[in-house]
């Protein structure tokens, strides 16, 4: 099986001085290599290929065969980096807590440990006549979401 840490040395390499940055590497036992990239403003099919073909030149099909897949990490896929999480905070997301409720609100921040998201919730104090919408920020660890993604919005 083709070494793990050997093409995430390719892959850094060719990183190095871009704003891309890798959200995902797997290798199967049968030698197939996943590289998922992303960079802020979305990923262009040219770096994918220039960078699959980094990855080819730094393996040897005569010492062991394989098959490789570099692409984008998928804008309506969940994040798995924290660098995902900085580039859309002040943006629209969907959260599935671990219990599997979906909360939608603007992610207000994200740190190495949880991030924010600020939603808006129907509130009735005492006196009022009809409730309001306010805005309600709540923190989570990574660990207690199951997944947290970009809303797409056509509007």
């Amino acid at each position: 099986m083709i070494d793990k840490q050997l093409v995430k040395n390719l892959v850094d390499a060719w990183l190095e001085g871009k704003e891309y940055f890798l959200t995902d590497l797997t290798i199967s036992s049968d030698n197939r290599i996943v590289v998922e990239i992303d960079h802020k403003d979305g990923v262009w099919i040219e770096d994918c290929v220039d960078l699959s073909r980094s990855i080819e030149d730094g393996l040897n099909r005569d010492e062991e065969d394989f098959e490789l897949e570099v692409g984008s990490a998928g804008i309506g896929q969940p994040f798995k980096v924290l660098r995902q999480y900085e580039n859309h905070v002040g943006e629209q997301v969907e959260v599935v807590t671990s219990q599997g409720k979906k909360l939608r609100g603007m992610l207000a921040s994200a740190g190495p440990e949880a991030f924010e998201l600020t939603v808006q919730e129907k509130v009735k104090n005492e006196g009022d006549k009809r409730p309001h919408m306010e805005d309600r920020t709540l923190t989570f660890a990574y660990g207690d979401v199951k997944s947290v993604k970009y809303v797409i919005d056509f509007k």
